[in-house]
């Protein structure tokens, strides 16, 4: 059935192009919006949109991934509920998918695989930060900016984080599965659960797929014989590099503890495709008609399938397609979505389909059944059509007495800081308790961190706050040099690489509806950001969050051979501060409390020849000596988050002509 037609309206501001693909879950098109802009909308199938919790779940999940905000992630644009229809608005990326570069290339090179798997894991890991799992990772789902010509760096676009994490509530609701029998992940078989390791390890069958043209547990038998060898059999192993199957013998582990983070294997990949630069791609294999089985494949989960269903897979283990087993979809690559009934109710004998005949949808017995819950519906929350247009858009609200939820995302900082703010306002309370989460990228980041908690209305008093997770005290002007109202100084915070910590705080404000908490969020949210990044504030304070950018400096003449002075300026939203470095090479002493809380200390920073080896560097990284002499050379850096720094460029003389 086709969910849409060319020309159609979607909401108020967008017309229905062209049908650009289909699934299990709804159909993608290209979208004209009001600004011609063209972008993408996926379109979720009726039943997914016939339940009145899904469109309320659809609704609160809003806010969060229109701020899963990252470079190599589809951005989601908007959301719409429209009816019965329930679309996801996104970017348009017009460069296919990496399904469509392994059917026209079979295999890539080890190097190209390497490089576009590390994004998706990037992708992953900004994710997984902010608490949101994708849960059906394979080529189709990866688009790419520019048609394929070999990997460029950047071009990786991850699709459809938002369908898995909003239909998959409904099907752990419902018990059930949500994702693709070749990519699933063995804890989703054999538990029924998948999370951020499940993410990885179908990232691991993609990386598998890439290199050999075809995915690890391919072969014969029925969609649910492949899902099942996840569970009980190896991983055929392939002619590649032994490092390299290592890294993918980790990313396909069965125990969801043994492998990696996705920040971590991405840096580890990246490390492998340098190393593996000249190598050619595998010839595409055959999938083999038998599996080495482990010793003590898991049990599959009660709930995920019918008492039959496992009686039949514990009797005879999926071989082949005589055996009686479950099916799970149309085909292995295929996302399917399974949802069975809950087991305190009487189960369905079967589905009835309409004969064609039947009376139109409006006037059916389900129709009314679901006009009448909506009525109900009505009358605890205010849900709305979700529509585009600024001018149409109703404004959500909710009365004192009810909860209220808000969230908001600040775009990643140069130190690579991210600040997810959440408030959930309880009336019985009194209090909104703000959740802060700091989330890092490629350093860890540590030391005090600012935090405007403002009056509920303009020129209110400041509320009263307890904090949990961190000391907290007053921002105090005299020290930190920023005269900021409602501030707060939240001390010992230890953000790791890649990772992410929060601190709570119960606020005595109450909020008269849902309007006045998004403005308190988002007010707090700015006032932060103003403050850290006002140009007329001197000084050191907060680094992490006023830190814009980092310059290299050297002598304009070094005499060889000799250490070169290098000095790490810091450049503050004012400007450089050449009177307080972050670091000078060759180092003498303690690193400063500004360093570390950017970098990291020590271990956060590397040097390196930009001039063709007219420099040494030492095997810390750290300390560079000029040798040969040259007029013109350059030294680049990395310091923490901020990467291909470079100086300007110096000479490089001998004793004789320095002294000449």
């Amino acid at each position: 059935m086709q969910l849409a037609q060319t020309g159609q309206a979607l909401g108020a501001s967008y017309r229905f192009g062209e049908r650009v693909g289909s699934g299990a879950v709804g159909e993608v098109w290209t979208v004209t919006a009001s600004d011609d802009r063209i972008l993408a909308a996926k379109v979720l199938r009726p039943e997914h949109a016939d339940d009145a919790s899904l469109v309320e779940r659809f609704v609160r999940e809003r806010s969060v991934l229109l701020g899963l905000q990252d470079s190599s992630i589809v951005t989601v644009r908007d959301m719409v509920v429209e009816g019965a229809r329930l679309a996801i608005v996104m970017d348009y990326v017009a460069g296919g998918s990496l399904r469509d570069v392994v059917r026209e290339a079979g295999t890539l090179r080890p190097a190209d695989a390497l490089g576009v798997t590390a994004e998706v894991l990037d992708a992953l890991a900004f994710a997984h930060t902010r608490g949101v799992t994708h849960r059906d990772i394979k080529p189709d789902n990866v688009l790419l900016a520019r048609p394929w010509t070999g990997w460029t760096p950047g071009d990786v676009r991850v699709s459809d984080f938002g369908i898995s994490d909003v239909v998959g509530e409904r099907v752990r609701q419902t018990t059930g599965l949500i994702g693709t029998p070749q990519y699933m992940p063995p804890e989703l078989i054999s538990q029924g659960r998948s999370g951020p390791p499940g993410d990885v390890y179908s990232t691991g069958v993609l990386l598998y797929e890439l290199l050999a043209g075809r995915t690890p547990f391919a072969g014969p038998g029925t969609d649910f014989s492949v899902a099942y060898r996840h569970v009980s059999a190896h991983p055929p192993r392939i002619p590649v590099d032994d490092g390299l199957w290592d890294v993918l013998a980790g990313l396909l582990s069965k125990d969801p503890a043994e492998r990696p983070t996705a920040a971590e294997a991405a840096a580890t990949l990246r490390r492998l495709a340098l190393r593996l630069a000249a190598s050619a791609p595998l010839a595409p294999g055959e999938a083999p008609a038998d599996f080495d089985d482990v010793d003590r494949p898991a049990t599959v989960v009660r709930g995920a399938f019918t008492d039959a269903e496992l009686a039949a897979l514990a009797s005879s283990p999926p071989a082949d397609d005589s055996t009686e087993v479950p099916r799970l979809g149309e085909a292995g690559n295929a996302t399917i979505v399974r949802s069975l009934p809950r087991r305190d109710v009487r189960p369905v004998a079967g589905t009835r389909l309409e004969p064609a005949d039947a009376l139109p949808f409006w006037r059916t017995r389900k129709a009314l059944l679901l006009a009448g819950t909506a009525v109900l519906l009505l009358v605890g929350m205010v849900v709305g059509f979700v529509v585009l247009s600024p001018a149409e858009r109703p404004a959500a609200s909710a009365g004192a007495g009810a909860p209220l939820s808000a969230q908001t995302q600040d775009t990643a900082l140069p130190t690579g800081l991210t600040i997810s703010r959440a408030a959930a306002y309880e009336p019985s309370s009194g209090r909104i308790r703000l959740t802060l989460t700091y989330a890092a990228q490629k350093a860890p980041l540590s030391g005090e961190f600012l935090e405007v908690v403002p009056g509920m209305a303009e020129g209110e008093a400041c509320p009263a706050v307890s904090w949990e997770g961190a000391p907290a005290k007053r921002n105090q002007a005299s020290i930190t040099g920023l005269d900021v109202v409602c501030g707060w100084t939240l001390s010992d915070l230890q953000v790791p690489a890649g990772g992410s910590v929060q601190v709570t705080a119960s606020v005595s404000a109450q909020p008269a509806d849902q309007q006045a908490l998004d403005a308190w969020l988002r007010g707090g949210s700015e006032a932060t950001s103003a403050a850290t990044q006002d140009p007329a504030v001197p000084g050191t304070a907060y680094p992490v969050q006023r830190l814009t950018g980092v310059e290299v400096r050297t002598p304009a003449r070094v005499v060889t051979p000799s250490p070169l002075k290098i000095t790490l300026i810091p450049v503050w939203a004012g400007g450089p501060d050449e009177l307080n470095p972050l670091y000078v090479s060759p180092a003498s002493g303690k690193p400063s409390q500004m360093f570390t809380a950017v970098a990291g200390g020590e271990d956060g920073v590397r040097f390196s020849d930009g001039c063709g080896g007219a420099l040494a560097v030492d095997s810390s990284g750290l300390t560079v000596t000029a040798l040969q002499i040259t007029p013109e050379c350059t030294v680049r850096a990395t310091v923490g988050n901020f990467t291909e720094l470079q100086s300007p460029g110096f000479g490089i003389t001998s004793r004789e002509d320095a002294n000449g």
